[in-house]
């Protein structure tokens, strides 16, 4: 009998234990929320069904999610990643607000396992496995966790545009054309980017919203359906991110200059796919031009953000506010997470011990925007293998200057010298943007950046000094020539580059001011080199061992132009554009050199597939015999003043 009254004692002691807790718990919650000690702003918001499963086991699910946590540093100590994915796939249903798991899960995807696959396209999947686990369902359930987009960002601007990964041309070319079938050709110029991005913020919510803003939208899509069941019964427009893909699909085939038309690509989807012919007779109906803007339109806002978990008025925001943002390009994502993780998650760390997190972050911010003035114009054929053509942007200069001056004002009392991280990049990429545009012709612009330079690092600097106190020309020859006496063999580098950036922005993009002053400044260092007094002396075999680092301007001309013709990372389109554009002594210049490797590319594409061939698309320039000769007769020329210069220096030393 005693027992039995214990029992039963306990269990109404267990009981009235379990309804205190209940009456509690929602105060609880109530405060953690209010004291924002959660990564998201309400505590149950968004979370998976299994956690109502954990929440009914309380302390019991911390207890063993500590020791699945355990157990996954264990595992990845001993590089067992395979079993990792699985333990941190628990963990993070167990216990979504656990940020720190999804960070390791979503790197354990993107690079331990990724490179652990055998091909670039199993890479690739693994890959974007991470990245849109982090994007589409770590940060959903961590909306104010700063480091995981702090994480994402990092991925996208070393993982996609760094170099570091085997596959890495791979992951830009598949980024840029998913991207540009989603979003299509993005306009120009950074105004016209940031209204057609409100303009997809702006679009209705719900499919129900924009018929009725426009029922023609109904009516077109009643007719795909006809024009599709006519050979599948059973087909219905399903209006997902699959089919604003094929949309981008039609767009490009129809609108593309490169691949879809050297190859007649309509024509030939027409012929072979029932459901491209059926679209394209609704799509390219007058009619329905409209509707189908009104649709493609929504189609890209619902895509962003069920998909993407991205925000489309946010991205037309950045885009006035920043820059020329191009989606295709990896660091534009690199910039759009890491940015909105220091507007919504940066308040939790700001304090003393982890203001480092803020840094970082946004250190990912401004690296991106340096990357995107490296490299932010683009080409992309979505239907061709070749890698996107990428070339400076000289609009993110001033960009980059106005939003350092905000990072050094939000971080000028953080402990550690943490605003002079950002001094030290403005100063060496500022200097290096003046002779960007003084080279891109920009010769105006550039002395307004000296001029800055100047009061913020030089005569106004914290340590006043000189080193920005002349005209730009002189600036740039300076500093530029000055490097060269100092650390000779990067002037050849720099050469190269220079020329290389002329023929191509000169050719490709009509950047004719480009072209001439990299031709201005080839000469000029040319002449440098083979005058200045740090580079005149020859070395006892009698060579000139500095002077010869750079030979004839003709000679540099000859070797960047093979090198473009034989750069596989150039799409084949823009090396073929490039070289029919050139002049005719130019041309002859490549054509022996570069034939060989054109000839195979050509062979190997697409182009070579349709019957292109190579005397038409990469033809022989005329009078090349004459050219041969004349360059024969130089080298032997050449190669019997060498000689006589070394039989007088060995008569000397005798």
């Amino acid at each position: 009998m005693r027992d039995r009254t214990i029992q039963i004692l306990s269990v109404l002691v267990a009981v009235a234990a379990l309804f205190v807790a209940g009456t509690l718990l929602p105060r609880i919650v109530a405060a953690s929320d209010d004291g924002k000690l959660r990564y998201t702003n309400v505590s149950v918001e968004g979370a998976p069904p299994i956690v109502a499963i954990g929440a009914a086991v309380g302390a019991l699910r911390g207890l063993v999610v500590d020791y699945l946590w355990i157990r996954l540093q264990q595992m990845r100590e001993l590089s067992q990643f395979y079993d990792a994915r699985r333990l941190a796939d628990l963990i993070t249903k167990l216990q979504p607000r656990f940020g720190e798991v999804w960070a390791f899960h979503g790197h354990n995807l993107a690079y331990n396992l990724s490179v652990m696959t055998s091909t670039p396209e199993e890479r690739w999947r693994l890959v974007n496995e991470g990245i849109d686990l982090v994007r589409n369902k770590g940060i959903r359930y961590n909306p104010n966790d700063l480091i995981l987009y702090k994480e994402l960002g990092w991925w996208f601007a070393h993982k996609v545009d760094g170099l570091s990964d085997d596959a890495h041309l791979y992951y830009k070319r598949e980024l840029a054309k998913e991207w540009h079938l989603l979003l299509g050709e993005p306009p120009a110029g950074s105004s016209a980017r940031a209204a057609w991005l409100q303009a997809i913020a702006d679009a209705p919510d719900t499919y129900e919203e924009l018929v009725a803003r426009d029922p023609g939208v109904a009516t077109m899509i009643a007719a795909l359906e006809a024009k599709m069941q006519a050979f599948d019964p059973k087909y219905k427009v399903k209006l997902d991110r699959d089919f604003l893909l094929m949309h981008g699909r039609w767009h490009s085939v129809r609108t593309g200059p490169g691949y879809a038309k050297l190859f007649n690509l309509q024509d030939q989807f027409r012929r072979r796919d029932a459901a491209y012919a059926a679209m394209d007779d609704v799509f390219s109906d007058p009619a329905n031009a409209k509707a189908i803007d009104e649709l493609v339109t929504f189609l890209r806002k619902r895509v962003l953000i069920d998909d993407y978990n991205m925000e489309p008025a946010r991205m037309a925001r950045y885009t006035r506010e920043f820059g020329p943002f191009d989606w295709r390009h990896p660091q534009s994502h690199a910039f759009y997470w890491s940015k909105t993780g220091a507007e919504i998650g940066a308040e939790r760390y700001d304090n003393d011990e982890d203001i480092y997190r803020i840094l970082n972050d946004d250190r990912t911010t401004i690296q991106a925007m340096q990357a995107l003035a490296h490299s932010g114009l683009m080409r992309v054929d979505p239907f061709s293998t070749d890698n996107p053509t990428r070339l400076y942007d000289i609009r993110w200069i001033k960009s980059i200057d106005r939003y350092f001056r905000e990072l050094y004002t939000k971080h000028y009392k953080a402990r550690g010298g943490g605003p002079d991280t950002f001094v030290d990049f403005y100063e060496n990429f500022m200097a290096q943007a003046v002779r960007e545009l003084y080279h891109a012709g920009e010769v105006e612009e550039a002395q307004k950046l000296l001029d800055e330079l100047d009061k913020l690092c030089g005569r106004g600097g914290l340590i006043p000094n000189n080193k920005y106190v002349a005209p730009v020309d002189v600036f740039v020859r300076n500093a530029t020539f000055g490097e060269y006496e100092m650390v000779p063999d990067i002037a050849r580098t720099d050469l190269s580059a220079i020329l290389r950036r002329g023929f191509l922005e000169g050719y490709l993009v009509g950047k004719k001011k480009v072209l001439d002053e990299a031709l201005v400044y080839a000469r000029d260092l040319t002449e440098y080199f083979r005058t200045n007094r740090f580079t005149d002396f020859r070395t006892k075999m009698g060579d000139a061992r500095l002077a010869d680092l750079i030979g004839s301007l003709e000679r540099s001309v000859e070797d960047v132009l093979v090198s473009i013709m034989q750069d596989q990372s150039l799409p084949l389109v823009d090396r073929l554009t490039v070289y029919n554009r050139l002049p005719e002594d130019q041309r002859a210049m490549v054509y022996d050199s570069a034939r060989a490797r054109i000839e195979t590319d050509l062979a190997a594409s697409p182009l070579g597939s349709g019957g292109a061939k190579a005397e038409n698309l990469f033809p022989e320039p005329p009078n090349m015999e004459a050219y041969r000769a004349r360059k024969a007769e130089r080298e032997s020329k050449r190669a019997a003043e060498d000689k006589e210069r070394k039989e007088g220096s060995m008569d000397r030393k005798r």
